[in-house]
């Protein structure tokens, strides 16, 4: 075993006894020696944690490193957990992703990005999972060309960080790999990223309605969910179709669009699952036509008001809320 924790400036005698801890053999006492540094919350002990997670033997200590350098966005720190990617133990790479991606400074994605180089998929999936939230535009290039790799995983976090930078110029990439991409979660990704868009071109409508008549239903779901929140009406009797779905799980994204459209032309098929087994659907259908109103809409939520879901019946009484509401307001 060889290891030796770095002697730092400026220890007092209980730094210089968590030294002593740290260069002991028994990898529990160095364990609960790093889990005490780190409540200090110093910053001048920070090497040590540097260390720990590059240069303990101990997985078991490499991991606790990794895991109380979250919220450290020093370069050092985050230059620690970003080689821990490369760690043998999947453990440490596990821990040091999900320190990374607690990372909230925009200033850090000037380090992180530096490690999109690397040809190791897991520290590209871990760096572009950590860029999404920072919405770093300055790596747009970067996290382009990575929505080709080859490895699906990889195009995977690029196309939602891609997405999450809601730049126009990335639509018709985003159009396209929601069509044509070989694995269907990229697919799917790529769908529900295109809701950020302003103004819908026609590869956008192409795109979403070719989602809605996938095979895959979580895809129609994406694609269903997205359109409501681009309030296509163009893709109304799109959505209106799929009421009668096999998947109950894409009926109800299909009900909440439709809602949010306000279709009328819909009411015929929210009737249908207005009797449907699962309260979770009926439930969406008391929103939606809540959200649609009119006389019909107001006769089909008083003919199910006793429903036997309490759910159910709330929601019917919020829709019923909605109309007359509505109602007043003229």
């Amino acid at each position: 075993m060889h290891f030796h924790y770095p002697e730092l400036d400026h220890l007092d005698d209980d730094d210089l006894g968590f030294l002593e801890q740290l260069n002991q053999a028994d990898e529990k006492r160095r364990f609960v020696t790093l889990m005490n540094i780190a409540d200090e919350e110093r910053e001048d002990l920070l090497p040590w944690l540097h260390y720990a997670v590059a240069h303990d033997p101990s997985a078991l200590v490499r991991v606790e490193a990794a895991k109380r350098l979250e919220g450290w966005e020093d370069s050092n720190s985050l230059q620690a957990l970003a080689q821990a990617l490369l760690d043998k133990d999947v453990s440490v790479v596990n821990a040091a992703t999900q320190s990374l991606s607690e990372v909230k400074q925009e200033k850090s994605a000037d380090v992180l990005v530096t490690y999109l180089s690397n040809e190791v998929s897991v520290v590209k999936v871990a760096i572009l999972r950590a860029l999404k939230p920072l919405r770093y535009v300055e790596a747009y290039a970067q996290i382009t060309q990575h929505t080709q790799h080859s490895d699906a995983l990889v195009r995977r976090e690029a196309v939602s960080t891609l997405s999450w930078l809601q730049q126009e110029q990335a639509v018709d990439n985003l159009s396209q790999i929601a069509q044509h991409d070989s694995d269907l979660e990229t697919r799917r990704i790529a769908t529900g990223g295109l809701g950020y868009v302003k103004q819908p071109s026609d590869a956008v409508i192409h795109a979403l309605a070719q989602g809605l008549q996938s095979e895959n239903w979580q895809l129609r779901v994406e694609a269903a969910l997205t359109i409501g929140k681009l309030k296509l009406q163009m893709l109304e009797s799109d959505l209106i179709a799929l009421l009668y779905d096999r998947y109950w799980q894409v009926r109800i994204a299909v009900t909440r669009s439709l809602g949010v459209l306000k279709s009328v032309q819909a009411l015929d098929g929210l009737a249908h699952n207005f009797d449907f087994d699962l309260s979770n659907l009926r439930k969406e259908v008391a929103l939606a036509l809540g959200e649609i109103g009119g006389e019909r809409a107001e006769k089909l939520l008083q003919a199910h008001a006793d429903d036997a879901d309490p759910e159910v019946r709330k929601a019917i009484r919020i829709g019923l809320g909605q109309i007359v509401e509505r109602e007043h307001a003229h």
